[in-house]
């Protein structure tokens, strides 16, 4: 299949391209390497990726629009995106420039070439923002009111996707993953609190937990998410959580880090961030209904894995020491 990626040399759309690859799909990559980086692409470059299937272009701009009408693919992978929930508060526009708009420019040129299927990685995270009293695990149904503006366009983006099938005849699956770690994962980026913790404590740097450590998310392995992306080209549609019913505190997450990195030093405790929801747990029955899908790799088999990954790669100096 002809399959292009958006956000392909980001950490997980690198992981998505080098399923897709090893699956002999003809693959095509769009990034401006605002956050996504070259090297993610080597292991895509060893199986054939030639640099004429990579184009570095801000998915908001014409040329990304033109580029997909001359492509003409029958599926795009939308992944990139301006991806933190901290960047969205202090800098909206932005925000809603790479989501929203460069949602929107791409579905416009996808519906000229005649695309058949996108899939979408949504947020689970925080599209359906607090869960009601007893804390239930979150369905697609939870539809609740977005506490940041990440959320809030990510949101967005779902329900451009069910107009564009109504009106454009385009399908789609819009993934609401929840909060994806492993290796590639930026560890001086704002988000990801287990690769930001886990190389901060192979370096010997403090970690700070923002707030009491009591938020609670679905920390779900990038291996099955890309596993889910991969089910999402054939099967599905609508929306589908991408988690593992399974709730963690951040400082529960410390506390596993610091284990397996054999640390047992205390961290440091700062202000809550705004913006964030307090409890996640994403229930996975519709994925599993939808895409034959689950999780398979435990957080504490996960962390170690993160950990070996990081140490394999050297932990880089931390200019970041937050979630």
């Amino acid at each position: 299949m002809k399959v292009l990626v958006t956000g392909g040399a980001g950490f997980i759309g690198s992981h998505v391209v080098d399923a897709l690859l090893a699956a002999s799909h003809d693959v095509s990559v769009i990034d401006d390497l605002s956050t996504g980086r070259p090297e993610n692409l080597d292991a895509a470059r060893a199986r054939g990726l030639a640099e004429k299937q990579f184009h570095r272009l801000d998915i908001a701009e014409p040329a990304a629009a033109a580029l997909v009408r001359s492509l003409r693919p029958e599926l795009i992978m939308l992944i990139g995106a301006q991806p933190g929930v901290n960047v969205s508060m202090r800098d909206p526009l932005l925000d809603v420039r790479c989501n929203v708009l460069g949602l929107v420019n791409l579905m416009e040129a996808a519906a000229d070439a005649g695309v058949h299927k996108v899939v979408f990685a949504s947020s689970g995270g925080t599209i359906y923002g607090d869960p009601p009293p007893g804390d239930p695990a979150l369905t697609e149904e939870s539809w609740g009111r977005p506490s940041s503006f990440y959320g809030l366009t990510k949101r967005v983006g779902c329900d451009y996707l069910r107009l564009y099938r109504r009106y454009r005849d385009i399908d789609y699956v819009a993934l609401a993953l929840g909060n994806v770690y492993g290796p590639r994962q930026d560890p001086n980026g704002e988000a990801g609190v287990v690769t930001i913790f886990a190389n901060n404590l192979l370096r010997g740097a403090d970690c700070t937990i923002n707030g009491d450590g009591a938020v609670i998310r679905d920390y779900v392995h990038v291996s099955d998410v890309v596993d889910a992306f991969v089910r999402s080209m054939s099967r599905g549609h609508g929306l589908i959580n991408v988690g593992t019913g399974i709730g963690t505190s951040v400082a529960g997450v410390y506390a596993t880090v610091a284990r397996h990195v054999g640390f047992d030093g205390a961290p440091r405790y700062g202000p809550a961030l705004p913006g964030e929801v307090q409890r996640v747990r994403l229930c996975p029955d519709r994925a599993a209904e939808r895409l034959g899908w689950r999780a398979h790799v435990s957080f504490d088999e996960g962390v170690a894995d993160m950990i070996a990954y990081l140490r394999a790669s050297a932990p880089v100096e931390p200019t970041l020491d937050r979630p």
